[in-house]
């Protein structure tokens, strides 16, 4: 069984390693979707895989230091390109969710990464 729980916060950031002249090198912002999914056996008691309450408490507060910020002034996020800020939240809430399987950043809605660690 996979599930999953979907996140927002916006944020500013520029791409300081890009070209010259590069518009991802001037600050802007996204509104970024953070898709977390988590695969396992449902419980047979429960009948859930994990309650989504715990996966709000614990993502919750990582979305809240990145909503309305710089990113670029968050340590491990100075070049916040989505791949990076995918591992970044990847390395943060796998060790508390062990179920995690996959998260998804789309910083448009039509662009985003993947991330399976």
């Amino acid at each position: 069984m996979i599930i999953y729980k979907k996140f927002s916060f916006d944020s500013a950031h520029f791409l300081p390693h890009v070209p010259e002249g590069h518009k991802c090198g001037r600050m802007h912002g996204h509104t970024y979707t953070l898709t977390a999914y988590f695969e396992g056996e449902i419980d047979p008691v429960m009948g859930w895989l994990i309650d989504f309450t715990e996966v709000k408490e614990i993502i919750s507060p990582l979305i809240k230091s990145l909503d309305h910020r710089l990113l670029n002034d968050i340590p491990g996020l100075e070049n916040p390109t989505s791949e990076v800020i995918s591992k970044w939240l990847w390395d943060r809430i796998k060790p508390e969710m062990p179920l995690l399987c996959k998260i998804e950043l789309n910083e448009t809605p039509g662009t985003g990464v993947i991330y399976q660690g």
